[in-house]
């Protein structure tokens, strides 16, 4: 019988925000696969947590997987860590997870700690829908790109951001965002220095600028969706009409969907609608 494959979430800073069920399987498991031993070491003595430790992670996940799904199938159950907060979230895990589902084995979550929703549920912001992009590109140009693909995007928006491109990174949104749309920057959760600011970009810069905001520590940076706007059907009807002068009806309602945000289907019922109603 094969054993079970346990994604257990651990502390992103407070060691006392582990918890009993986390510290429970921890114990009880055959392994722990975690992505720095030495860094988990020192959260498992803490709570005396003897359980063989074997490092897994981006440099070693495609040799070391089959060789955990063989000891899961052969019996063993083996719980996954990352360095902090809930695996697979910008860390190693997701080759194991698929292949342990592939081969039908168990995978149990262990829910716990997660710095996104950490700093979500503190941020000031909407969270009834977001988008989590992680970490932006490393080069400015790349980044500036994909906060432009961003910029009209009404969800609030998560990234996760480095100290030394921090700075640079806020500057960048501000130039695309607009200096009055708001963000929260979420930096060291949970520890003895965990700061948290919520204002427009343009005073988040000045503070990031002023180091009244300190540059140190992992950031999570959350970022005021754009303000939907509204297009009634009027208008959508006036722009599906300009470009049905020179398109096909289902190319004009394809194009005209694009530009307004609404479904093709509903632009060219519109369009349809109106002609019964011309006619």
């Amino acid at each position: 019988m094969s054993g079970q494959l346990y994604i257990v979430a651990t502390p992103i800073g407070n060691l006392g925000d582990i918890s009993e069920r986390a510290i429970e399987i921890l114990k009880q498991v055959d392994l722990i696969a975690a992505e720095d031993t030495r860094h988990s070491n020192t959260l498992l003595q803490r709570f005396g947590i003897n359980t063989k430790i074997r490092a897994y992670h981006e440099h070693n996940e495609e040799k070391v997987t089959q060789q955990l799904i063989q000891q899961i199938q052969a019996g063993e159950s083996i719980a996954l860590i990352s360095d902090a907060g809930t695996p697979l979230i910008n860390d190693p895990g997701y080759k194991l997870v698929v292949a342990a589902h592939d081969n039908n084995i168990q995978v149990v979550p262990i829910p716990g700690p997660s710095a996104i929703i950490t700093a979500l549920s503190a941020s000031g912001l909407p969270t009834n829908k977001f988008i989590y992009e992680g970490y932006l590109p490393a080069k400015s140009e790349a980044r500036k790109t994909r906060l432009n693909e961003l910029r009209n995007e009404s969800r609030t928006l998560v990234f996760y951001e480095a100290p030394h491109r921090i700075v640079e990174s806020v500057k960048i949104m501000q130039e695309i965002f607009g200096e009055e749309r708001r963000v929260t920057i979420a930096r060291e959760l949970t520890k003895q220095f965990e700061q948290i600011v919520r204002d427009k970009l343009s005073v988040i810069n000045e503070k990031l600028e002023s180091e009244e905001i300190k540059h140190k520590g992992e950031f999570v940076v959350i970022v005021e969706g754009a303000q939907e706007v509204s297009i009634s059907d009027e208008e959508v009807l006036r722009i599906n009409q300009i470009l049905a002068e020179k398109l096909s009806p289902k190319d004009a309602a394809k194009l005209t969907a694009k530009i307004t945000g609404k479904k093709k289907n509903e632009v060219y019922q519109l369009a349809l609608n109106s002609e019964d109603n011309n006619n």
